[in-house]
């Protein structure tokens, strides 16, 4: 599987008056979002990107990442050296 292989143009979102985007039913149905569903907005202004990670995801990074840090620790040791 390439990198690619996953990524999807879903089509296009305006943003309202109030700010708010309507997320396309396809992806929606494709990513398991749902009415009431959390999503943090993440961003990089200097790539003027922006995307939404369901709070469930964030919280598997999160603990992904803090089960790990001692091998992240490590790693970034023997890069150094």
């Amino acid at each position: 599987m390439s990198l690619m292989d996953d990524k999807k143009l879903y089509g296009t979102a305006t943003v309202g008056t109030k700010g708010q985007v309507v997320i396309p039913s396809s992806a929606r149905e494709d990513l398991g979002i749902e009415a009431g569903d959390t999503l943090y907005v993440v961003a990089s202004c200097s790539k003027k990107f922006v995307g939404f990670i369901k709070e469930e995801q964030l919280a598997a990074l999160i603990e992904h990442v803090t089960e790990n840090i001692e091998n992240y620790k490590q790693a970034l040791e023997q890069n150094k050296g």
